[in-house]
């Protein structure tokens, strides 16, 4: 069989592809080879239901090579894969993350020691030391700024994929992004499980911020700072003041909202309330009126009742949202919200698909009010950028990838803006 390096394959959010980029430099300064990695994603029954799909998929492709699978569902129900005929090894999330588990993987390696490696993520207090320079495109860098979540919402079992919270320090953060920069890196992302709980448990107990604060100010030649999914109740004064007085942040804020009903918020255990939502995207577009927003939205959760779907319908208006994920509700076992009432299937898909049609709508409008208006434009290829809002652009003409372009919208398609 000829020797060859580990194949990649990442399913869910953008943190797990963070994580895959580790990985691929762990396995290759170890020399792994012939091997497949698949890194899970546990966010829905129905995610974990397309892991496996995967997972068998690769097998069929790569019959001689070793199946590895990692992630937030190795992590959460490892036995789930350790039954599959078609895989070798099961490592949890803190072990892919570890030089040492890769550096083990010598030729005997697998089929001479435990099909399943998952400890207890529970005790993980520290973020592993992955950091990895430039993962994304060549014109935009993620940076992994916190992991893991202290927070028990009743439909989610991603605390129990990624452990409690930890962050990394804000030094760690501020000499990574200057040589994103140096490098010639021109956007910055910050990503994390739960980004607003960063500096928690770091001494002082700082808030997200004041790292964008340090950030901007302690790194001036970096030239797009961009924050990823927040969850508005914890915005802090520091975040808020950079929202309105820093034009290199980025006016665009993915917001963890769930649901546009008290009661729904309440037995999903969210720490807002629905006035608490519209008040945030309020102040935060008075503070910057080019900001926009997403929002991660569940239809169909256990006991939703259509005025409940609908106090949900009616918050994309409210709040002007623009960008929605739309989850259609899907149980998962060990969580409290399994055991609460569930709606049919049907009701469930049918809700999800009226909020998406809302979306559409939102991005309609967005996309309408943006022609005629110019924007500083970074192009992710040389046809397509996006506008600080996060917009995609297509261009009719090559421009430098990489680089921040200005350029006024000519039109648009429903689907990009065009110039």
């Amino acid at each position: 069989m000829d020797r060859r390096a580990p194949v990649f394959h990442t399913l869910g959010c953008r943190l797990n592809a963070y994580e895959t980029e580790a990985m691929r430099e762990l396995s290759a300064a170890a020399g792994v080879e012939n091997a497949v990695v698949v890194n899970t994603c546990a966010v829905t029954a129905e995610a974990v239901r397309k892991a496996r799909q995967e997972i068998r998929k690769l097998r069929r492709e790569n019959p001689d090579a070793k199946v590895i699978v990692t992630g937030c569902a190795a992590q959460t129900e490892p036995e789930t894969f350790r039954d599959m005929a078609e895989v070798d090894l099961v490592i949890g999330n803190t072990e892919k993350m570890q030089p040492e588990t890769w550096a083990r993987m010598g030729p005997d390696f697998i089929g001479r020691t435990e099909k399943v490696q998952v400890d207890d993520i529970m005790s993980v207090t520290e973020t592993a030391g992955h950091l990895i320079d430039g993962f994304g495109t060549r014109s935009r860098a993620y940076v992994q700024v916190q992991n893991g979540c202290d927070h028990r919402c009743t439909f989610c079992i991603i605390p129990y994929g990624r452990g409690n919270s930890r962050s990394v320090p804000a030094g760690v953060v501020v000499d990574q992004i200057k040589r994103l920069v140096d490098r010639g890196y021109n956007e910055v992302v910050l990503t994390g499980v739960d980004l607003t709980s960063w500096g928690a448990d770091l001494p002082g107990a700082p808030r997200l911020g004041d790292l964008v604060m340090r950030i901007l100010k302690l790194v001036p030649d970096l030239p797009r700072l961009r924050i990823s999914s927040i969850d508005s109740i914890e915005a802090d004064e520091n975040l808020m003041l950079a929202i309105a007085t820093e034009p290199r942040l980025m006016p665009h804020l993915h917001l963890s909202l769930q649901h546009g009903d008290d009661l729904i918020l309440k037995r999903m255990k969210r720490r807002h309330l629905r006035d608490d939502a519209t008040a945030f995207c309020e102040e935060a577009r008075r503070l910057r009126p080019d900001m926009t927003f997403g929002a991660d939205i569940i239809a169909g959760f256990p006991t939703e009742t259509e005025a409940h779907f609908e106090n949900s319908l009616r918050l994309v208006d409210e709040c002007g949202l623009t960008w929605l994920h739309v989850f259609p509700y899907s149980a998962r076992q060990g969580t409290p919200a399994a055991r609460m009432p569930q709606l049919d299937g049907g009701t469930i898909k049918t809700r999800a698909a009226r909020l998406r049609a809302a979306g559409q709508a939102a991005v309609a409008r967005h996309l309408s009010e943006q022609v005629g208006r110019e924007h500083h434009i970074l192009m992710e290829n040389p046809r397509m950028g996006r506008t600080e809002q996060f917009t995609e652009v297509a261009f009719a003409i090559d421009r430098p990838e990489g680089q921040v372009v200005t350029a006024r919208i000519t039109g648009q398609d429903g689907r990009q803006l065009l110039v």
